[in-house]
């Protein structure tokens, strides 16, 4: 099958993934983009892709939306961002992949099996888990983990669970994109897959958002969680 076609499947699948359960469409698409774009057009192609998504996301949960709950853990990620740049600048692609193979399978691992975090009641903690999520924000486009944890830790609600995230993610993935933009990173190859792949992003909010409450989807985060745990398993090895 032709890269053409391979690449919007998969861009539809990652924004039908967010669109369901509120996050995942980075790490469905960075688990499987690289495989057939390498790295350093898959890291940007996904910046471009996931701006859309998250400010309709944004927009739809917008009335649980908590600024409070989420500005240190945004300005923290601000930090974390630039450093992750000169990592995926520098070091050798096939260290990166495998190392995003066990960001990716870790998360999906601790999910499935539900670990229960301990309570973080100090905000300050915000700043740490921030800055982890910033700096696997800039090399990977997977800053979404350690704000789950951190939100896990705090005992937010589901509603406010996913707006939060929207939000942080709008602030995050704009600044990501700014950074490749800087970099030179947006090439007429990764623009090209972008405009080839608007058709898949419009189709997965629209299937995402109208299935929302037909699909359960605790059952539907538990099969994409299991698939991650084997497409990270291959990543490393």
């Amino acid at each position: 099958m032709p890269q053409e076609l391979i690449v919007p499947i998969i861009i539809f699948l990652a924004v039908f993934t967010q669109s369901i359960s509120g996050f995942g469409s980075a790490l469905v698409a960075m688990a499987l983009l690289p495989a057939f774009l390498g790295i350093h057009i898959a890291a940007p192609l996904v910046a471009l892709v996931v701006i859309p998504l998250e400010v309709y996301l944004l927009f739809h949960y917008r009335h649980v939306f908590r600024w409070q709950a989420i500005w240190r853990v945004i300005a923290a990620a601000l930090v974390g961002i630039p450093i992750g740049f000169v990592y995926l600048r520098l070091v050798d692609e096939q260290i990166v992949l495998r190392i995003l193979g066990l960001v990716i399978s870790g998360y999906a691992l601790y999910a499935l099996l539900n670990i229960r975090l301990p309570k973080l009641t100090h905000p300050a903690w915000g700043y740490v888990f921030g800055f982890l999520a910033g700096l696997i924000g800039g090399a990977y486009n997977t800053s979404g983990p350690p704000v789950i944890l951190y939100g896990a830790s705090r005992g937010w609600l589901p509603g406010e669970f996913k707006s939060n995230l929207q939000g942080f993610f709008v602030f995050s993935s704009a600044f990501i994109l700014s950074g490749h933009a800087l970099n030179h990173n947006l090439t007429p190859e990764v623009l090209q897959y972008f405009w080839l792949s608007l058709p898949a992003i419009a189709a997965g909010i629209f299937a995402g958002t109208s299935l929302d409450k037909i699909i359960q989807a605790e059952t539907f985060r538990k099969i994409v969680l299991a698939l991650l745990v084997v497409i990270g398993l291959r990543l490393i090895v």
